[in-house]
């Protein structure tokens, strides 16, 4: 242990930072927000744009609407034809690409540094000047169809992870698929695409983050202007979704299909997220999830049940605290041979019971911390990481402040406040818990 001690803070000491101090912002007067992060390693830049619109903001009845604009944007504008954009990129030697989450949406490219102007402007002139034919949307809906067909449809796993989410919130949009529900993703129209984007795609719900070999100064120059002239849309104030009632009792659900190569048990527990200002039980949650099973060799679910009582082959604890609204803390059992669910899960409540009997042990604790810090120390020499980090953050409430303060944070956190947050959220009441099988007359669910 004192010897990864001494390792990290050899990285810590001889690593070159890529943000301390090198991390400004700035707010145009139509209220586009950006963020500039320096990193003059490589001659490299990479810009994004997030919209704080995601499927959590979808009105009912049009599932799967910000994934299909996302899309769309590629479709041209005025000054682009459809797929122009991207062939731009490429031509000058860069990538881009587009994301859908629950709360936000977001575009970016990688580039040379001095290609920045270029993609800027096409940026920009697609944020307010999208053309929707009649050809384009059509066609591009049997696309997301095609994917949900691939991605959803024909993989038992995501069928059941839907089906748990769905039943983990019970009134919380977070319990629609991001891609949306096939039946609603039919009846898309191009006016739907067309209300979602006038409402949503405007400088005043969006952030601009630029990550590498750039001047902040140049930067705002171009950002006012390429987007300074765009207007903004009235009346984008906080967002305002249903939120859940009290969770009062446990949901249990069972998923048979014989394409499934390995049966487990999950369960998924109602956690709350990082909030702007208190971001401490996330940290904690964080910490907690490294502990039980972050690591394949020394977390406690490991230890216990892989090479303990041998009765699983892979264990996990999964937890992000970066959402808007209360998300979800996540454990997996994936039992061994002769081992059947109803076996694991009592192992794993087992497991969970001894956590809460004996405590933390302090030697791992201390490994944990050690393994986070040196990740996030790690994580700083990847621009992309970094511009994900601020856009994920700014667009789920928290501020530039709380990211910075997040590793400190961290840091903080004791033993004590682990067991607080883990009493707090292993609740049954706020739980789902799943078996995913291959034949469903092998095992009954109780």
């Amino acid at each position: 242990m004192f010897r990864t001690l001494r390792w990290l803070a050899l990285a810590a000491a001889t690593a070159t930072p890529a943000i301390s101090g090198e991390v400004t912002s700035f707010t145009l007067p139509n209220g586009l927000e950006a963020v500039v992060i320096e990193d003059h390693r490589a001659p490299v830049v990479v810009n994004m744009v997030w919209y704080r619109a995601g499927a959590a903001d979808e009105k009912p009845g049009v599932s799967g609407i910000a994934h299909f604009l996302e899309h769309l944007m590629f479709k041209g504008t005025e000054n682009l034809a459809p797929g122009e954009f991207s062939k731009i990129v490429e031509a000058n030697g860069g990538s881009d690409n587009a994301f859908t989450s629950w709360d936000y949406t977001a575009y970016f490219q990688r580039v040379a540094a001095d290609r920045l102007d270029l993609v800027m402007k096409m940026e920009a002139d697609r944020m307010r000047g999208l053309i929707l034919s009649e050809d384009d949307w059509k066609t591009e809906r049997e696309v997301i169809i095609e994917e949900r067909n691939q991605r959803t449809d024909s993989d038992p796993g995501a069928i059941f992870s839907e089906q748990r989410t769905a039943a983990q919130f019970l009134n919380h949009p977070y319990g629609t698929p991001i891609i949306g529900w096939r039946h609603e993703m039919e009846a898309l129209t191009r006016q739907d695409a067309l209300d979602w984007y006038r409402r949503y795609y405007a400088p005043n719900d969006a952030v601009l983050v630029v990550a590498g070999d750039v001047d902040p100064a140049e930067v705002k120059r171009l950002a006012e202007t390429y987007y300074g002239p765009l207007e903004p849309t009235p009346g984008i104030g906080p967002r305002a979704r249903p939120q859940e009632p009290p969770q009062l009792a446990e949901r249990r659900l069972s998923f048979a299909d014989p394409r499934v190569s390995q049966p487990y048990v999950t369960r998924s527990y109602l956690a709350p997220e990082r909030d702007p200002g208190d971001q401490t039980t996330a940290a904690a949650l964080t910490i907690l999830a490294d502990l039980l099973g972050g690591s394949s060799q020394t977390s406690v679910l490991a230890t216990k049940l892989q090479f303990g009582t041998k009765q699983a082959i892979y264990t996990s604890a999964h937890y992000d605290g970066t959402s808007y609204d209360d998300t979800t803390f996540n454990l997996a059992v994936v039992p061994a041979e002769g081992v059947s669910l109803d076996e694991a899960e009592k192992a794993l409540d087992d497991t969970l019971a001894d956590f809460f009997k004996t405590g933390i042990d302090a030697d791992q604790f201390a490994r944990v911390k050690t393994r986070i810090r040196a990740a996030m120390i790690f994580a700083e020499d990847d621009i992309d990481g970094l511009a994900r980090r601020y856009g994920e953050a700014l667009t789920t409430g928290l501020t530039i402040a709380d990211v910075e303060a997040w590793p400190d944070i961290l840091d903080a956190v004791t033993e004590a406040d682990v067991m607080a947050a883990a009493a707090e959220v292993f609740d049954r009441k706020r739980a789902v818990t799943g078996w995913m099988m291959r034949d469903e007359t092998t095992e009954v669910m109780q």
